[in-house]
């Protein structure tokens, strides 16, 4: 019998299924590939960077640049002379008002003022007879001094009614509003012979002065203490608008909110209306000394941060911790070294020691 055929087909099976099961088990992926990849690169570079807060806001009138028409007392609408859209002038009439408790006050004043001035006249008659009977003898003192107390009220009297006559006054000369400033009117809420109420809620008209605006950001809460009176600001990418100033923040911060309003002027009007939304970039600290890289350089893979060194004409995946950033620049903190090569271009999807060739940037990739 031919043993050695039945054996040799047996152990060429055999050496088969351990090749089938081999190539069934998982088994580590390797990427090899000998293609030379172009990329553009920049050296990592030693410089100063200033970090920015970036917060949205909303165009308001300045102090002093806003007035918001409220009646005086309850009142009805005589005169109304702008509308919206008409611009005032300092001193023109805004509003007119019939306000018949103001005129009825001030009769009543000045008839208390009458009265008081009466009375300071006979007081003034009585303490004289009251003292020239003392001097004769025929008078007791307690008449002369209850005649001096009476003077003496009577003039207290008086001097309280005048001040309340001046006060009925002053309301009923706020029936003819005036501008005090000169600005336009940007809403107007009645119309003549209307009932008005001396209430925010039953506002007239409004009037702001539109080369008094600035924006009142809300900044949020984590960020607020790296805010500072005259940091210089801009409206986030729009470079036509003129330059905002920090001009004043709150005194006190609520802790449970999320977020601080901060007032920033306008170096010129900027043409936006008032309520018109923004986007606007506070300047905050600076780091000078520091290495820096342009922000196409970074490769974020989920909270890990990388960058792209060429070492030797391969691409080398460096992890690094970064600081503050702008929009052209990042601070590095660690893992990078200045001068060294870092890929701008060219990096999405190159494996860690893939070959590749440099070139520099072109014009634009980076400052």
């Amino acid at each position: 019998m031919n043993v050695r055929g039945p054996l040799l087909f047996i152990a060429t099976v055999a050496v088969a299924g351990m090749a089938v099961a081999a190539c069934g088990a998982a088994q580590p992926e390797t990427v090899t590939t000998d293609t030379v990849v172009p990329v553009k690169t920049e050296a990592a570079q030693i410089g100063t960077i200033r970090a920015h807060i970036y917060a949205t806001g909303i165009v308001t009138a300045a102090p002093g640049a806003d007035l918001l028409l409220v009646a005086p007392a309850p009142a009805r609408i005589s005169e109304l002379p702008k509308s919206e859209g008409d611009r005032v002038r300092r001193g023109d009439v805004v509003a007119r008002f019939d306000i018949p408790t103001a005129v009825a006050d001030v009769g009543r004043q000045r008839a208390e003022v009458g009265r008081a001035h009466a009375r300071l006249q006979n007081a003034r008659v009585a303490q004289t007879r009251a003292h020239e009977l003392f001097d004769r003898g025929i008078a007791a003192r307690k008449e002369v001094e209850d005649a001096d107390r009476e003077l003496a009220d009577a003039q207290a009297d008086l001097t309280g009614a005048e001040a309340m006559a001046a006060a009925a006054q002053a309301v009923a000369a706020r029936s003819v509003v005036r501008a005090t400033f000169d600005g336009i009117v940007v809403k107007r809420l009645h119309n003549p012979g209307d009932l008005v109420e001396a209430t925010a809620a039953d506002a007239i008209l409004r009037v702001i002065d539109p080369a008094r605006l600035e924006v009142t950001a809300s900044v949020p809460l984590a960020d607020i203490r790296r805010v500072k009176t005259g940091a210089a600001a801009r409206f986030a990418g729009d470079p036509s608008q003129p330059r905002l100033k920090v001009v004043s923040l709150p005194a006190a911060v609520d802790p449970s909110t999320t977020s601080v309003p901060v007032r920033l002027s306008l170096a010129a009007p900027a043409g936006l209306p008032v309520g018109t939304p923004v986007q606007v970039e506070i300047d905050a600290e600076e780091h000078a000394g520091v290495v820096l890289v342009p922000r196409p350089a970074l490769v974020r893979e989920g909270e890990q941060t990388a960058v792209f060194v060429v070492v030797n004409e391969k691409a080398q995946r460096r992890a690094v911790r970064i600081g503050v950033s702008d929009n052209i620049r990042v601070e590095v903190t660690s893992g990078l070294e200045a001068g060294e090569l870092v890929i701008v271009d060219g990096h999405a999807g190159l494996p860690d020691g893939a070959a590749v060739t440099t070139q520099a940037p072109t014009a634009g990739t980076s400052t």
